[in-house]
Formats: C-alpha cells, structure tokens, sequence
C-alpha cells in the first residue's frame, strides 16, 4: 500500500504514473479530498477531546463555585463524549476508504520504463537462439496431443470444465521432469534456495503482494473460511517475513518455489480455446528476491538472466521483451518478459515475467531491514520471475522437437530426468 504522506507531498507525480499506465488519475484526488476531511475530522476530535480533559480537569481540582455548577461540568463532559462517540465511527469509515483507495493505486513505474498504450508498444530488447528448420509443416501441439494420444481433452473438460485437460503417459512424466530440472537447475547453478509451500492462503497474504482487491473475481476462494488457492508461489513467498525487520546482512534472500496455481483466466471470448496455452490451473516454478533498494535494478537483470539459462540448457529459442508502461502489471514497477518460440502455433508464448516490484509489496506486508543494530527500519525491494511457468514450455519442447515421424525428441538435459529419449503414442484410453 503507498504512503499516505508521500502521495500528499507528490499527488501530480503518482497521477503521472496512474496516467502512464492507462488507469484514471482522479483517484488520487479522491484521496486526497478524503484524507482532508480526515484532517478535518481528526482535528475535531482532538479539539472535543482536549475540551474534555480541560472539564475533567476542573471537576478533578474542585475548580468549580457550587455543586449546580459542578452538575454542569459533568453535563457538558457528558455531551462531548457523546459527541465523540459519534465521530469516532465516521473517523474510521474514512480511514477505511482511504486504505481501499490506496490498495487499488498500482505501483510507481521506473524511469527507464518506456512509455506506451498496450504490448504493442513493448520493446524487443533481444533474440536469442535459432528457430528451428522442418522438412515438413509442423503441427500445433493440440494435433500432436492428439496424433500421440498424450493429451486428453474431452475427459479433462468432463472432470472439471472448460480450460481443463489430462496429461498421459510420457507427457505426464515430461511435466514432472521439467518441474524437478527447474528446480534443481536454480538451487545448483544459482544459489536459489527451495521452498515447499502451501498452496493456500489468508486474504492478508493476497493484499500484501498485491492480487487483492483488485484481482479478486479471477481468484478461487474458500468463501466460508476466507482461504484462497494461490494464483503464484509469489503470494505466499511475498509473506514468508510480513511484518518481521531483517538484519541487512542476510539480503539478498534468493527463494524458488513449484506449486500449481489457479487462476478463472477471464479472458476474451474465443481467445487462446485450443490447446493448453490458457488453464485455470498450471504448474510453475517461481523465483523470488528480497534485496537491498540500491541493489534492485541489478537483481532483475540477473533475475531475467536466470530465467533465460533454463531456456538455453532445453536448446529453446526465445527473445527478451521490456514492457511499457500500459502493459505493466499492477504491482510491478518494471518489467522484462521472456518469451518462447512455438514452431507449430507460430507465436512468441510468454514462460517468464521478471518484475522489480521495489518496495511496492514490502509497504503492504510490512517487511523491513535494519542497515545497523540502531538504524531506522526500512523497506525492502522484492522482485519475482517464473522460473519457468508450464504448459507453455511443454508447448514449445512439443512443437520445436517434434520429428517427421510424429515423435517428439526430448531435449538432452533432461534425459536424466525422464528416463527416456522421445515421447512416441500413448495408450488409447
């Protein structure tokens, strides 16, 4: 959540970032009517209040001629504090408007950021690897599925609706493989350290990483007990240390994480309907940071670095992309997204987004560091990639290693982990 006295000192710089973003600008100006009768009213109050003790005082020292004018006192004691009483609840209902508002302001974006409508105005920063050559046309991964029988749709939809699907056999193992290599790819090679974590949560976890309120119709919820599935690692890893102060010399902190995510996926109408591209529920592997605020910049591009290695060890081209300001996420300041190519859909598919949030999430779950023993607190910087997210790598190994034959060879380094060199027909049923 911003800082009430840093959007009062700087209104027209936060409505510049709101403006950039494509969001309304005028809700900082309802903030800052709101936070005036705050003033207004806090004002008030301590007026009543100090009017009070001053009566109570005089009642407590006897300062009064006879007991008709002492009944008056207590009279006029008794008519402020109902006064108060009656102020206090709007008091608080303001205080509240304010906090709502101020959760539904999207984070500050950096100045590098370029400044653009949509994705269309997003910046290819580079390539990187060669897309592959066929002597034939490829297919789309859904005929693959299909040809190879590893993929079941009819009977995913069956079980649990639209968006949903079964994965079979050599598939199967492959989706596993890929978490496992993620994971041990990033505890090995970059000092990430794991975490098995659970996969649901209280409401203050999504308000302290930034999914709530403004995400909340395309979250899934356990409405009786206020639980919520999460919709990323980012979300419970975001409030691993909420409400705690580090020492500086244990940052940076470097966490990688699997866990299924759930998300409603409330997309356009005839959108991404073939294949497994868009689910309800996916796999992922996330990375997480929690840095220095002088440090930042360079972990994101160490952090889009990282992503980018797993890419380069399955032999998967892809290119790196810089997001604008209107295609930045709610609570990222700055963003580089990694994207895959798909030989048989013939698309570019995002398998990373590597933000630095800044201290964007650390104010709204209350994480902070000490420098020195005896130094004021301050906020940490927290940043979050996939590491990599699936399906879509499953897409893009099912579409760029597949063979004339129909098979799929799988990508040497993980080998190791599936126990096998191609994927060729699955069972029937």
């Amino acid at each position: 959540m911003h800082d009430l006295n840093l959007i009062s000192q700087s209104p027209t710089k936060y409505k510049h970032y709101l403006e950039v973003r494509n969001e309304n600008p005028l809700i900082i100006d309802q903030i800052m009517e709101i936070n005036r009768k705050r003033k207004e009213l806090i004002n008030q109050l301590n007026n009543l209040r100090n009017q009070k003790n001053t009566i109570s005082d005089k009642i407590g020292r006897k300062q009064y001629s006879d007991d008709k004018e002492k009944q008056q006192l207590i009279q006029q004691s008794n008519t402020i504090d109902q006064e108060i009483k009656s102020l206090e609840p709007v008091l608080s209902e303001i205080e509240e408007s304010i906090k709502h508002l101020l959760l539904i302001v999207p984070n500050v974006v950096c100045d590098d950021v370029p400044i653009g409508k949509d994705s269309t105005d997003n910046i290819i920063v580079y390539n990187e690897g060669e897309e592959p050559v066929f002597s034939f046309e490829p297919l789309p991964h859904w005929e693959i599925a299909e040809n190879l029988s590893i993929i079941d749709f009819e009977r995913g939809v069956k079980l649990s609706g639209s968006r949903f699907y079964i994965m079979k056999g050599k598939l199967a193992k492959l989706q596993r493989a890929l978490i496992n290599f993620f994971l041990d790819f990033h505890t090995q090679k970059h000092n990430y350290k794991e975490l098995y974590l659970p996969f649901i949560v209280k409401r203050h976890c999504l308000e302290g990483a930034g999914q709530l309120p403004k995400f909340e119709d395309n979250l899934y919820k356990d409405q009786e007990d206020d639980m919520w599935l999460v919709p990323t690692a980012e979300v419970p890893i975001t409030n691993i240390y909420r409400d705690e102060i580090l020492p500086s010399d244990v940052l940076p902190l470097y966490y990688v994480a699997y866990t299924p995510c759930f998300r409603k996926e409330k997309i356009a109408a005839g959108r991404d309907v073939r294949g497994i591209k868009r689910g309800h529920q996916f796999d992922k592997v996330e990375l997480y940071k929690f840095t220095l605020p002088e440090n930042s910049d360079y972990e994101l591009e160490k952090l889009v670095q990282d992503a980018c290695d797993i890419l380069r060890a399955l032999n998967l081209p892809f290119r790196i992309v810089k997001l604008c300001s209107g295609d930045l996420g709610f609570a990222s300041a700055k963003t580089y997204d990694i994207e895959v190519w798909a030989a048989g859909c013939k698309e570019w598919l995002e398998v990373s987004s590597c933000s630095n949030v800044m201290d964007f999430q650390a104010r709204r779950a209350n994480i902070r560091f000490r420098r020195t023993p005896t130094s004021k607190p301050e906020y940490i910087h927290t940043l979050n990639g996939s590491g990599l997210a699936l399906p879509r790598v499953v897409i893009a190994i099912l579409e760029n290693f597949q063979q004339k034959d129909g098979n799929i060879k799988i990508p040497e380094v993980l080998i190791p982990y599936t126990g096998f060199e191609k994927i060729e027909m699955n069972w029937k049923y």
